[in-house]
């Protein structure tokens, strides 16, 4: 059993009702998951707030409750630790709790708006490559090494970061690549873990139906290199305006990479194919399986981040050359009539133009570019239209339809989408709500050597519609379109 006043390190108290010489069970912020001597963290979340739910927790067995507020009734077995942020106590608590793992591996922090998974996911394949046992935290996916868990947050709660840490310390995982998102900044789930270095990608429009404005959402991605400590490195893009600022008060060792500006790290495009980039990388020339202009940025993130963890720059390149893609990140198949079909996570403005860019830079014109995309629903509806734009503007045709509309009607979501394409542009565009039939249209519409593109959903094999996930995978379901209809 562990003793409650060992896992309070670092927590502030502001008040204590009962005794920290306790033993305790398991820490929890959900009160469902609460059993008998466990300490249940009363946390304000968006849609609930956790102090509604004490007496539950007390009823279904918890001994010590961490709170923001003193609730007005107590009881003499229970222990209440008054606290100004419970957010950042759960984190300090976890971290505690399972022996601060992240002090005994290298952990990297990857944040920005576009690139996140890419980069994370492919340092894990680059280090398991060079013989290292590995972790990653992903929107994709959670690692272990070799054992492999399902995701739910792009940044988990500090519960499961640290519990999953702890297992990867005690397999002898030697390095943890883990996407940071702007929620879990704010949500002061990355706080109480010891980073050995921070990647900034790049910052464009998303989440502002979580963050008031952009500045906002700039600022929160700060707050993480902030935080970052004197013996980490903190590497951001110097062609991203917002590059500069990340690292304006870190007090780690400051670093650079870019395409466009002088950098620590550098890189230049020599060659654009579908089959990959020819780049020059710090004077050094590897081809690499990667696609587009985006991903030469990734490349260069992971190509910085390995040589800053130690590793030999000639061997990092000579693993550079043999990393694949990730699932639903530009991801394409060509079909038997030569119709090639990709499919990408773009989700915001930005990764949309840059997808489609890097499409129009490598397609000879000679083809159509058929582009599928839709906008989420119960998220940032000021992105909408501007998709809808970009994707007509770059596309030969363009068909909107539906995303996960979740609890929104997709009709609605659809329209505010078409409201951003101007009348020039009407001509090439469709509206189709089902995606499936959104998809097989596009199908339908290719002639051999055509590109479709179909943007927006990438590795989610599911669509969300009120609250039910039903199957539905973009690279499975156009795989299967392509193959039947063009026999």
């Amino acid at each position: 059993m562990t003793v409650l006043k060992d896992i309070l390190y670092k927590v502030s108290i502001e008040a204590v009702k009962g005794s920290t010489e306790i033993n305790i069970g398991k820490l929890a912020f959900d009160s469902r998951q609460i059993t008998v001597d466990d300490v249940f963290v009363a946390i304000r979340g968006t849609v609930s707030n956790g102090h509604d739910f004490i007496e539950k927790a007390i009823s279904l067995g918890a001994t010590a409750v961490v709170c923001d507020t003193m609730p007005e009734t107590a009881h003499d077995h229970v222990t209440y630790i008054q606290v100004k942020d419970t957010n950042k106590a759960l984190a300090y608590l976890a971290a505690n709790y399972f022996g601060n793992p992240s002090q005994d591996l290298k952990l990297v922090g990857v944040t920005g708006t576009n690139g996140k998974t890419t980069i994370a996911s492919l340092l894990y394949q680059l280090f398991k490559k060079a013989g290292y046992k590995v972790g990653l935290l992903s929107t994709v996916k959670i690692m272990v090494d070799e054992l492999e868990f399902k995701a739910t947050h792009t940044t988990p709660d500090s519960i499961t970061i640290n519990n999953f840490l702890r297992d990867m310390v005690d397999a002898g995982v030697d390095y943890c690549f883990m996407e940071v998102s702007s929620h879990g900044v704010h949500q002061k789930r990355s706080e109480g873990l010891q980073f050995a270095g921070g990647v900034f990608t790049n910052l464009s429009h998303d989440h502002l139906d979580y963050h008031a404005t952009f500045a906002e959402y700039r600022d929160v991605k700060k707050s993480f290199f902030d935080a970052l400590p004197k013996s980490a490195f903190a590497l951001s893009n110097a062609d991203d305006k917002n590059g500069p600022v990340m690292l304006q008060n870190t007090q780690a060792k400051k670093l650079t990479y870019a395409l466009k500006s002088y950098a620590d790290y550098r890189a230049q495009i020599l060659e654009s194919q579908l089959s990959g980039l020819l780049l020059k990388v710090n004077d050094n020339e590897v081809w690499v399986r990667l696609i587009g202009t985006f991903n030469a940025y990734n490349l260069l993130a992971i190509y910085g981040t390995a040589v800053e963890l130690g590793m030999d720059s000639l061997e990092v390149l000579r693993l550079l050359s043999e990393l694949e893609s990730v699932s639903g990140r530009f991801q394409y198949i060509i079909s038997n009539q030569k119709i090639t079909a990709i499919v990408d996570y773009a989700h915001t403005p930005d990764a949309l133009e840059n997808v489609l860019a890097t499409v129009n830079d490598i397609r000879t014109k000679n083809e159509q570019l058929i582009t599928v995309v839709g906008c989420g629903g119960d998220r940032d509806k000021t992105k909408r239209p501007v998709m809808a734009r970009i994707g007509s503007e770059l596309s030969d045709k363009l068909i909107i339809t539906s995303d996960n509309p979740r609890t929104e009607d997709p009709n609605q979501i659809i329209a505010e989408m078409e409201a951003g394409v101007e009348a020039q542009n009407y001509k090439k565009m469709l509206s189709i709500t089902d995606r499936k039939q959104a998809i097989k249209t596009a199908c339908q519409l290719a002639s051999p050597g055509d590109i479709i593109l179909i943007a927006g959903k990438g590795h989610e094999t599911y669509q969300e519609i009120n609250g039910v996930r039903h199957d539905f995978d973009d690279m499975k379901i156009v795989t299967e379109l392509l193959e039947e209809l063009h026999k």
